[in-house]
Protein backbone atom coordinates (compact mmCIF):
# COMPACT_ATOMS: atom_id res chain seq x y z
CA UNK A 1 0.00 0.00 0.00
CA UNK A 2 1.39 3.57 -0.99
CA UNK A 3 1.28 6.55 1.02
CA UNK A 4 -1.89 8.75 0.62
CA UNK A 5 -5.50 9.58 1.54
CA UNK A 6 -7.13 7.85 -1.10
CA UNK A 7 -4.68 4.59 0.37
CA UNK A 8 -5.54 4.93 4.00
CA UNK A 9 -8.88 4.51 2.80
CA UNK A 10 -9.12 1.40 1.35
CA UNK A 11 -6.76 0.15 4.11
CA UNK A 12 -9.51 1.28 6.70
CA UNK A 13 -11.89 -0.81 4.68
CA UNK A 14 -9.87 -3.65 5.13
CA UNK A 15 -12.25 -6.53 6.80
CA UNK A 16 -10.67 -8.21 9.97
CA UNK A 17 -10.94 -11.36 8.85
CA UNK A 18 -8.41 -10.77 6.02
CA UNK A 19 -5.49 -12.57 5.58
CA UNK A 20 -2.78 -10.90 3.56
CA UNK A 21 0.46 -9.58 4.24
CA UNK A 22 0.59 -5.92 3.73
CA UNK A 23 3.93 -3.55 2.91
CA UNK A 24 3.37 0.11 3.18
CA UNK A 25 5.84 3.02 3.70
CA UNK A 26 3.37 5.09 4.67
CA UNK A 27 3.10 5.90 8.72
CA UNK A 28 -0.23 6.44 9.15
CA UNK A 29 -1.30 2.99 7.22
CA UNK A 30 0.89 1.33 9.15
CA UNK A 31 -0.61 2.75 12.53
CA UNK A 32 -4.02 1.86 11.39
CA UNK A 33 -3.00 -1.68 10.17
CA UNK A 34 -1.20 -2.43 13.20
CA UNK A 35 -3.94 -4.21 15.56
CA UNK A 36 -5.51 -6.43 12.35
CA UNK A 37 -5.73 -9.40 13.37
CA UNK A 38 -4.99 -11.23 10.44
CA UNK A 39 -2.28 -9.18 8.62
CA UNK A 40 1.63 -9.81 8.36
CA UNK A 41 2.15 -5.97 8.28
CA UNK A 42 5.72 -4.68 6.94
CA UNK A 43 6.61 -1.41 7.29
CA UNK A 44 8.86 0.20 4.71
CA UNK A 45 11.99 2.14 6.30
CA UNK A 46 13.72 5.42 5.63
CA UNK A 47 13.88 8.99 5.93
CA UNK A 48 10.24 10.37 6.81
CA UNK A 49 8.48 13.10 5.18
CA UNK A 50 6.79 15.02 7.28
CA UNK A 51 3.70 16.10 4.77
CA UNK A 52 2.52 12.73 4.35
CA UNK A 53 4.21 10.52 7.09
CA UNK A 54 5.63 8.59 4.18
CA UNK A 55 9.31 6.42 4.24
CA UNK A 56 11.51 7.80 1.46
CA UNK A 57 15.04 7.81 0.13
CA UNK A 58 17.49 5.31 0.01
CA UNK A 59 15.64 2.81 3.30
CA UNK A 60 12.40 3.19 1.24
CA UNK A 61 14.06 2.45 -2.26
CA UNK A 62 16.30 -0.68 -1.09
CA UNK A 63 13.18 -2.56 0.51
CA UNK A 64 11.31 -2.46 -2.32
CA UNK A 65 13.82 -3.60 -4.40
CA UNK A 66 14.43 -6.80 -2.23
CA UNK A 67 10.45 -7.88 -2.20
CA UNK A 68 8.10 -8.97 -4.95
CA UNK A 69 4.47 -8.16 -4.54
CA UNK A 70 1.06 -9.32 -5.88
CA UNK A 71 -0.81 -6.03 -6.44
CA UNK A 72 0.00 -2.28 -5.26
CA UNK A 73 -2.20 0.38 -4.46
CA UNK A 74 -0.86 3.46 -6.05
CA UNK A 75 -1.60 7.07 -5.25
CA UNK A 76 -1.00 10.16 -7.00
CA UNK A 77 -1.30 14.34 -7.25
CA UNK A 78 -2.10 14.01 -10.61
CA UNK A 79 -2.39 11.66 -13.86
CA UNK A 80 -2.92 11.96 -17.39
CA UNK A 81 -1.74 10.01 -20.50
CA UNK A 82 0.01 13.47 -21.66
CA UNK A 83 2.09 13.72 -18.66
CA UNK A 84 2.03 10.37 -16.64
CA UNK A 85 1.32 10.20 -12.66
CA UNK A 86 3.11 13.03 -10.61
CA UNK A 87 2.94 14.07 -7.32
CA UNK A 88 4.87 17.54 -5.92
CA UNK A 89 7.81 15.86 -4.08
CA UNK A 90 10.81 14.16 -5.43
CA UNK A 91 11.99 11.86 -2.87
CA UNK A 92 8.05 10.38 -2.65
CA UNK A 93 8.51 10.76 -6.92
CA UNK A 94 11.53 8.59 -6.11
CA UNK A 95 9.51 5.78 -3.82
CA UNK A 96 6.49 5.13 -5.67
CA UNK A 97 8.46 3.83 -8.95
CA UNK A 98 10.62 1.36 -6.58
CA UNK A 99 6.93 -0.05 -5.53
CA UNK A 100 5.64 -0.23 -8.80
CA UNK A 101 8.87 -2.10 -10.03
CA UNK A 102 8.43 -4.59 -6.77
CA UNK A 103 4.48 -5.52 -8.19
CA UNK A 104 2.89 -7.78 -10.92
CA UNK A 105 -0.38 -5.85 -10.68
CA UNK A 106 -0.64 -1.48 -10.21
CA UNK A 107 -3.51 -0.33 -9.29
CA UNK A 108 -4.02 3.69 -9.31
CA UNK A 109 -6.68 4.68 -6.21
CA UNK A 110 -7.39 8.07 -8.06
CA UNK A 111 -9.90 11.01 -7.55
CA UNK A 112 -11.23 12.32 -10.98
CA UNK A 113 -10.37 15.61 -9.99
CA UNK A 114 -6.54 14.64 -9.64
CA UNK A 115 -7.09 13.86 -13.78
CA UNK A 116 -5.44 16.36 -15.77
CA UNK A 117 -3.51 17.53 -13.29
CA UNK A 118 -0.02 18.32 -13.45
CA UNK A 119 2.67 18.18 -10.13
CA UNK A 120 6.20 19.09 -9.64
CA UNK A 121 7.36 15.32 -10.05
CA UNK A 122 6.58 13.09 -12.49
CA UNK A 123 7.20 9.62 -11.38
CA UNK A 124 5.87 7.26 -14.27
CA UNK A 125 3.41 6.62 -17.13
CA UNK A 126 -0.01 5.87 -16.89
CA UNK A 127 0.50 2.78 -18.95
CA UNK A 128 2.20 2.03 -15.85
CA UNK A 129 -0.67 0.76 -14.51
CA UNK A 130 -3.09 -2.11 -14.41
CA UNK A 131 -6.27 -0.48 -13.29
CA UNK A 132 -7.23 3.01 -12.38
CA UNK A 133 -9.99 3.11 -10.05
CA UNK A 134 -11.59 6.54 -9.31
CA UNK A 135 -15.45 8.01 -8.78
CA UNK A 136 -18.38 8.28 -11.42
CA UNK A 137 -17.40 12.19 -12.01
CA UNK A 138 -14.66 11.01 -14.52
CA UNK A 139 -16.16 11.52 -17.92
CA UNK A 140 -16.76 8.63 -20.46
CA UNK A 141 -14.89 10.15 -22.61
CA UNK A 142 -11.58 10.54 -20.25
CA UNK A 143 -12.16 6.99 -19.12
CA UNK A 144 -12.50 5.83 -22.88
CA UNK A 145 -9.25 7.77 -23.74
CA UNK A 146 -7.36 6.44 -20.48
CA UNK A 147 -8.19 2.85 -21.48
CA UNK A 148 -7.38 3.22 -24.81
CA UNK A 149 -3.64 4.06 -23.66
CA UNK A 150 -3.76 0.57 -22.15
CA UNK A 151 -5.24 1.13 -18.73
CA UNK A 152 -8.38 -0.07 -17.47
CA UNK A 153 -10.50 2.33 -15.72
CA UNK A 154 -13.29 1.42 -12.87
CA UNK A 155 -15.73 4.31 -12.34
CA UNK A 156 -17.46 3.67 -9.00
Amino acid sequence: LDAGTTVARLAAALPLDSELTVVTHSLPIAARLADHPGLQLHLVGGRVRHRTRAAVDAGALRAYGEIRADVLFVAANGFSTEHGLTTPDLAEAAAKPAAVAAARRVLLLADSDKHGQEHFARFGDLDDVDLLITDSALSSEDAAAIERAGTEVVRA
